[in-house]
């Protein structure tokens, strides 16, 4: 064993407040109240919060931290956190290192300067956060770091982790409803469960420095393809040079320390864009954790003079990133739920959460498309490098087999345990998996869970998860309504798996998802094709929708409305900063550069014209400078005057951006892309994609 994979035990974790710090720092009576409020949802008394945070305080301290925060989530996509020191003044000049139950539970940071989608006024202040004890609190910078929901004094969440906890109680409570029925009576909790791969970009921060369009919208405006970008396909798995296996291990140990499951790194498909992927854990502290991962991989990049980019198309013509969210259920006896099996026809209870998936997604696809909605993921969706915007679900041949025998009521012969026959003698064989894979599909089976594939890569994971849950918990309480009422439990299991499968058959496709015959085949089936995030977010406000969320506790209709507001603020912030900031580079860089290479042209010109030289190539350039400037000049007025009509109202006004602004800017882009192309190096003012893709 080497002394690296000595050391890794050692220091995974060791920044992390766990449960097994929990059982050797607190009281037996303390421990138990906490993982009974944990486990069963008991209410944890004071008395114990305040043992609780005791020990939380001196293991700090032990470890360094001068102050502690609660970190939360709320609705603009990234943490937030205010931080306070421990100290306490005794007198005399004096102080101790103070830290009491009720810091711990309860914080009350401003919540008017966060949105709210209206559910507030600016001088309502007053917001909560209260702790999570479900998620384990950590040391980073110095400082306890302790996971907590936001709501408003009206009770109403503010933030992306508490319905996403509450989405993860209902499809348990739901869940263990069927797998009663099933005769299984030790299961007490049914855990959401996911894994998101996350896809990044790392370019130098020194030509990042230099991109007015990157520092300020997080991706590029204006940027030829480079004469060299992903057709080799060698990038993709290729060897990790020097400089980026550093960050990789540096990023890792930074990782592992706050208890991040880092598992796997590797080049992706563009050149400078990599991926890590975690090990699958809860819903819950995988979305705290990939929030911390995003922070700590910007920090990282940052000290080996990288700057690493999560918006979903940073560089045009070559991949963007996304964020692949597994998504599965498992109880707490160690059972995955999704698992089909080695003979998945006669696992009726895996056919029958299979059934309530199918139905689900089929039922409530506008749910889920509009949960990854953002302007930055509109440059993804269904460009031929990410799944289209329409839901499907890929299920592979064998599973996809015995969903049609169902539905037929024919017999099918499953193959088994399938070995891949190498034809190398001493090579031994190889197990295959019941599906192969499907990069094409938004929602592709995996041998025991699904791949919500449409997620961007900068985007929080909780609301995708949340509705995800949701809409899980949904069918499986009709399911369970039903068959809890029967009285031929098997007849009645077959017909219903059976009538559900062949209801919503529809939502399977195991095709070519990039393909434009699936577009068609996808309106004749009825599916949703909701291309742009000003067609999805309004998904949100779907009387069935909701209706879901309301049943099952996770949104009120309120809460609903408030972040539709907030979504549709923040595509149409989005747009308008990326519009404002490419009028900026227009005028104050582009159009001055590409003016005084035309004026040294006009000089060159006219020197040879002076010395009796034929002048060609400058007479051509200059001609082609003059046209191409024309008409970046004439769209950049029309993109100023367009900018002065947007509409007030926040509809009108997403559509406005998506229908007028972004149509403005494609031309604008398209005439500054040319000039770059015959502009001198030396004029041209910042740098290009050839230089930024290739500077590892």
């Amino acid at each position: 064993m080497s002394k690296k994979s000595k050391k890794l035990p050692e220091i995974f974790g060791n920044m992390v407040f766990d449960e097994v710090t929990m059982k050797e720092r607190l009281s037996a009576t303390t421990y138990k109240a906490w993982k009974k409020c944990v486990t069963d949802g008991a209410h944890l008394e004071l008395s114990a919060a305040n043992g609780i945070a005791e020990a939380m305080k001196q293991w700090a301290v032990e470890k360094g931290a001068t102050h502690y925060t609660h970190w939360f989530q709320p609705m603009t996509g990234v943490t937030a956190e205010k931080h306070d020191s421990f100290i306490d003044p005794v007198g005399g000049g004096r102080i101790m290192m103070d830290f009491s139950g009720k810091e711990l539970v309860r914080g009350e940071p401003d919540a008017s300067s966060f949105p709210s989608g209206g559910l507030r006024a600016t001088f309502e202040a007053r917001g909560y956060t209260a702790w999570d004890p479900t998620s384990f609190a950590f040391i980073k910078d110095q400082s306890l770091y302790i996971p907590t929901i936001f709501m408003s004094y009206s009770g109403h969440s503010l933030d992306k982790k508490t319905p996403l906890l509450k989405s993860m109680d209902e499809v348990s409570k739901q869940a263990i409803r069927i797998l009663r029925l099933f005769g299984d009576t030790d299961t007490k909790r049914v855990m959401a469960q996911c894994g998101p791969e996350q896809e990044y970009f790392l370019i130098d921060k020194k030509l990042f420095a230099q991109r007015e369009d990157l520092r300020l919208t997080g991706r590029t405006l204006f940027g030829n393809k480079p004469p060299r970008g992903q057709e080799l396909e060698d990038h993709y798995f290729g060897q990790l040079k020097p400089r980026v296996s550093d960050y990789m291990k540096d990023l890792d140990d930074e990782l592992w320390r706050v208890g991040v499951l880092s598992k796997t790194k590797h080049n992706e498909v563009a050149p400078s864009q990599h991926e890590m992927a975690p090990v699958y854990s809860n819903a819950n502290q995988a979305s705290d954790q990939n929030q911390l991962t995003m922070e700590l991989m910007k920090k990282v990049a940052d000290r080996h003079g990288f700057v690493c980019l999560l918006h979903e198309k940073p560089f045009a013509g070559v991949n963007g990133s996304g964020k692949h969210d597994n998504w599965s259920l498992g109880t707490d006896t160690g059972k995955n739920l999704l698992s089909p099996g080695s003979t998945p026809s006669q696992n009726a209870q895996f056919l029958l959460f299979l059934a309530a998936f199918i139905k689900g997604v089929d039922e409530y696809q506008e749910a889920l498309r509009c949960t990854v909605a953002s302007a930055g993921n509109d440059h993804r969706l269904g460009a031929q490098e990410a799944p289209p915007a329409i839901l499907s679900i890929f299920l592979g041949d064998e599973l996809d087999g015995v969903v049609r025998a169902i539905i037929e009521e024919k017999s099918f012969q499953e193959t088994g345990d399938r070995t891949l026959e190498i034809g190398i003698d001493m090579m031994p064989t190889i197990p295959l998996d019941n599906t192969d894979r499907n990069r094409t599909s938004p929602m592709a089976f995996t041998g025991n869970k699904f791949e919500f594939r449409m997620l961007g890569s900068s985007q929080s994971i909780s609301d995708p998860n949340t509705a995800l849950n949701t809409i899980m918990a949904e069918e499986l309480r009709q399911f369970a309504d039903q068959l809890e009422e029967s009285s031929n439990f098997q007849k009645d299991l077959h017909e219903l798996i059976k009538k559900t499968l062949t209801d919503h058959q529809r939502i399977i496709f195991n095709g070519n998802g990039y393909d434009q015959a699936w577009v068609e085949e996808a309106e004749r089936r009825g599916l949703a094709n909701l291309v742009s995030t000003a067609d999805a977010l309004p998904c949100y406000l779907m009387p069935k929708n909701v209706e879901l969320y309301e049943k099952n506790g996770v949104f009120t209709e309120e809460e609903l409305q408030a972040r539709y507001n907030i979504f549709v603020e923040t595509y149409c912030a989005q747009i308008a900063i990326e519009a404002h900031t490419m009028d900026d580079m227009i005028r104050r860089m582009i159009l001055p550069s590409v003016s005084a290479y035309a004026a040294e042209l006009c000089r060159r010109s006219g020197d040879l014209k002076a010395a009796g030289v034929p002048v060609v190539y400058e007479a051509k350039t200059c001609e082609r400078l003059a046209v191409l400037t024309d008409a970046l000049l004439d769209a950049t007025e029309k993109l100023e005057a367009h900018l002065d009509e947007v509409p007030e109202e926040e509809t009108a006004a997403m559509n406005y951006y998506h229908d007028v602004i972004l149509a403005d800017m494609a031309s604008a882009r398209d005439a500054a892309d040319q000039l770059e192309s015959i502009t001198d190096e030396k004029y041209w003012p910042f740098p290009i994609y050839s230089e930024m893709l290739f500077s590892e």
